[in-house]
């Protein structure tokens, strides 16, 4: 369920519907709210009414809280590379508002089922394959040390000590610290290509035409040159829904074929399935992370309910690794009883 606009009622409402009747020649088009963004953006659906033929998305993006542009250059990039992306129909970068193509209420997310699931990530994997296919710019930022680094980081900061309330030992810290170390460098030594960050069903519009044609591609302006296994991972381990690990490695090893077959530069396949495990286990402390802050700094408690589905990936990945028995540990002694606890609660 969408919630009510928080900020119905004042200026910014005013001009995002002033602008939208403006662009569109509609002087009676009505905008609803059509999804919410984990960050600062917006989206709304505008018809002239019941019974109108078509319809319309405004993107807000407050130009105080997220620049729009990185959104329209990726897009741009995308686009150029063949990948189906929102057509942008108008567009007011200094006030952060674009128009865009309606493609739907529905993304993966809605519409994935047990029976319908390969065929549609196999339709996903070709857009990705697509996506990774194209050269990455001089100017695309890079999935550097640092930044996997801070992303880690979130992980002991908001969900440890700020969700959970733990505070390590200096020697449980070293040897997260460690954890962390051995992570980055797996990272750094993948295949580097260009990386959506979000590969997921979430982010992903089932648009008209047969199926293999694939999904409209969303939400891929943190766009960075990066671990090739990052994306695939991200698809099949998802946030929000869960598929048994041996599903899950028949796709990744799926995806494997298809990418070597693309002429991307993927590994031989066992060096791939260990560098899947291990970006993997990179991005899923950085969303228990990120869930945390949603919910302490942003007032969206929501997303801690999808931790157990991470601790459960990590359950699965980490005694593959016993360069990582430390993390395990330390999940299992700090994590899984207060956990628990917050469930409970």
């Amino acid at each position: 369920m969408i919630p009510p606009d928080p900020l119905a009622d004042t200026p910014r409402t005013a001009a995002r519907e002033a602008w939208a009747r403006e662009v569109t020649g509609d002087a009676v088009l009505q905008l609803q709210r059509a999804s919410v963004d984990a960050g600062f953006r917006s989206y709304w659906r505008g018809t002239a009414g019941v019974g109108a033929a078509s319809s319309v998305i405004v993107m807000d993006s407050p130009p105080d809280k997220e620049d729009v542009r990185p959104w329209l250059h990726i897009r741009e990039l995308l686009e150029g590379g063949g990948v189906r992306v929102p057509r942008v129909l108008a567009q007011d970068v200094s006030a952060g508002f674009l128009l865009l193509e309606d493609l739907g209420a529905d993304t993966y997310l809605h519409v994935l089922t047990s029976d319908n699931a390969d065929a549609l990530l196999d339709a996903a994997v070709g857009q990705l394959l697509k996506l990774q296919a194209i050269a990455c710019p001089t100017q695309l930022p890079v999935y550097d040390a640092d930044l996997l680094m801070r992303e880690l980081r979130l992980f002991d900061q908001w969900f440890l000590g700020r969700h959970l309330g733990i505070s390590l030992s200096p020697d449980e810290m070293r040897q997260l610290d460690d954890a962390y170390r051995h992570l980055v460098s797996a990272a750094l030594d993948q295949p580097q290509v260009l990386v959506h960050r979000d590969y997921m069903p979430r982010n992903l519009m089932p648009v008209a035409g047969p199926v293999d044609a694939g999904p409209a591609v969303l939400d891929f302006q943190d766009a960075v040159r990066g671990p090739i296994a990052y994306d695939p991972l991200s698809l099949f381990k998802d946030a929000f829904l869960s598929w048994s690990p041996e599903r899950t490695q028949t796709w990744l090893d799926r995806y494997h074929a298809r990418a070597q077959a693309a002429g991307l530069p993927v590994p031989a396949l066992a060096r791939f399935r260990h560098d899947a495990d291990l970006i993997g286990i990179q991005r899923h402390l950085k969303v228990m992370g990120i869930f945390a802050r949603l919910c302490h700094r942003d007032a969206k408690p929501k997303y801690v309910a999808d931790v157990p589905r991470f601790v459960a990936y990590l359950d699965e990945a980490l005694p593959r690794h016993p360069q990582l028995a430390s993390l395990l540990a330390l999940i299992d002694q700090h994590v899984r009883p207060r956990l628990h606890q917050t469930v409970d609660a």
